[in-house]
């Protein structure tokens, strides 16, 4: 599948999982099947735009979050674009704990 679908789909499972919902609740929020749920998580469905307008509105998410900085084509990313790619994909507590580690890094190394 595109790696449009993948990143889609990894921010979904990261909405979901903040909300604390399960794909069954988000599946009957958006209706639509927890099995289809599943495979848009994991990248391996296309889904249309109404389709995606329905879990990003049960997700309470808007649209251009969930396609926020993805870039396509023969455009190679920036370390930067891949970093912010793997963080989006990770809960807030994870955010939060990866710019702490970061910071930390980066004070570090001003005080050597």
């Amino acid at each position: 599948m595109s790696n449009i679908a993948k990143i889609v789909g990894e921010r979904l499972r990261n909405y979901r999982m903040q909300l604390g919902y399960s794909q069954e609740t988000l599946a009957e929020k958006a209706g639509l099947h927890p099995t289809y749920i599943g495979q848009l998580e994991r990248g391996e469905k296309n889904a249309t735009l109404e389709t995606i307008e329905k879990v990003a509105f049960a997700l309470e998410v808007p649209l251009e979050k969930l396609f926020e900085k993805i870039v396509l084509g023969e455009h190679t990313q920036t370390t930067a674009e891949k970093c912010y790619n793997m963080i989006q994909s990770k809960s807030q507590k994870q955010q939060k704990m990866l710019y702490d580690i970061l910071q930390m890094v980066l004070q570090y190394q001003s005080d050597q």
